[in-house]
């Protein structure tokens, strides 16, 4: 007998710190639930019912009994407002890689058909044969809209493309662990490619150097930063390469490979070395604010001449992997009128991120907070280059975009 209350007993406790571990996954998300309500800054264009995300959502994290299972349950909370810029702190191994700094391939609907529209240069989409316009039939065995469905959102007021877009994105990102099979139809005929074979660049890539300066033909300097937008010892590297192109006769400045964003003392930085006048380069406006108080909160970013001033010809190279800050220092050279922006749209990041942490588990998100804009008015998410380049017509190994800008400069 005394043995059998000794195991009920046992059973009791474990039961009851179960259900204080479950209660903590609740706390916590209702914590990022209300928190996402009050300060998220886009909920003027999506389509999503949030109320009824926590009455979808609730009953299933009263049931979660690790912090692995609890951190897949949000993200696919995460998924019911479809925003690249938002996202956990922390993943699992059989998490989604994050769009963009995760991912090879852009992808969207066109006609209703899931395209490819571009590929990132020089990692295994690009090196396999992957390229813009080839229709996608499957991702590892599993037929594309089935795949999408699984990141779908539950909780829309109505049908939205952009949702769509978005779980497409992140099925071709794949999982941490993944070897992705890829099946595409081109004219007609299916093929099949292995973008993480012989290796998985997506994990295993390194970069050789923060940025990259170099002269091209003509006396064109080139200057590429290589993700690096968040770290201030940039400035001065940043500095450097400019000085050892300094007499070129015009510049080209590549930020394609810049999807992690970075900070503003960067971009003011950089932007500061091409102006000769104070001027504006971006606007932000704090949504939730007006939606406490009823009292709009905007503002204008001044950018400041630093230094000895390049004052010759500037293209600005741009891609789907030119995120977040590399997007702000973009539209600032637009909006200041200093240089042409050559490539495709951008990440089309939302707005300004601030981060958070909850609770109980100790597990930071990130999402919009600030919407950001041109000077002229125009979402930052919404800008398109000047020059757009049609990628569909790059053969693999090319790099159209560049050789674009090229042609631009050469231009008498």
């Amino acid at each position: 007998m005394k043995g059998i209350l000794v195991l009920l007993l046992f059973s009791t406790l474990v039961a009851a710190a179960q259900e204080n571990a479950n209660k903590k996954y609740s706390r916590d998300f209702n914590f990022l639930w209300s928190t996402l309500k009050e300060d998220y800054c886009y909920w003027d264009k999506k389509s999503t019912n949030w109320e009824k995300v926590k009455d979808h959502y609730s009953p299933l994290f009263d049931t979660i009994a690790s912090a692995g299972s609890f951190i897949l349950m949000l993200e696919k909370v995460f998924n019911e407002i479809y925003d690249h810029h938002a996202s956990l702190s922390s993943n699992t191994q059989v998490s989604q890689r994050l769009v963009p700094s995760g991912t090879d391939i852009w992808a969207e609907y066109i006609n209703n058909k899931p395209i490819i529209t571009e590929v990132r240069l020089n990692f295994g989409a690009s090196l396999v044969g992957l390229k813009a316009g080839m229709e996608i039939v499957s991702v590892n065995d599993v037929p594309i809209e089935k795949a999408v469905q699984k990141y779908s959102p539950v909780a829309l007021s109505k049908p939205d493309a952009e949702a769509r877009n978005h779980a497409l994105r992140v099925v071709m990102a794949g999982l941490f662990t993944d070897d992705r099979k890829i099946v595409v139809k081109v004219e007609g005929v299916l093929k099949t490619f292995y973008p993480d074979r012989p290796v998985a660049l997506l994990k295993e890539y390194k970069y050789q150097s923060a940025i990259e300066a170099r002269m091209l033909a003509d006396k064109i300097g080139y200057i590429r930063i290589n993700n690096r937008l968040w770290d201030n010892d940039l400035i001065p590297q940043f500095d450097s390469a400019l000085q050892s192109v300094w007499n070129s006769s015009a510049l080209i400045l590549d930020l394609r490979e810049t999807p992690s964003g970075g900070n503003t003392t960067v971009a003011r930085a950089i932007l500061g070395r091409f102006i000769s006048k104070e001027g504006f380069y971006q606007k932000h406006e704090l949504t939730a604010e007006e939606r406490t108080y009823g009292v709009k909160r905007s503002w204008m970013e001044l950018v400041t001449p630093r230094t000895k001033i390049y004052t010759k010809r500037l293209i600005v190279l741009v891609n789907h992997w030119t995120g977040s800050v590399g997007e702000g220092i973009t539209i600032g050279f637009h909006g200041l009128k200093r240089s042409t922006i050559i490539g495709t749209t951008m990440a089309r990041l939302n707005g300004a991120i601030y981060s958070y942490q909850m609770p109980e588990t100790k597990i930071g998100f990130s999402f919009p907070v600030e919407k950001l804009f041109h000077v002229n008015g125009q979402p930052r998410e919404e800008f398109v280059p000047t020059i757009v380049v049609d990628l569909t017509k790059q053969k693999p190994g090319a790099d159209a975009i560049l050789a674009r800008a090229l042609t631009e400069l050469r231009k008498k």
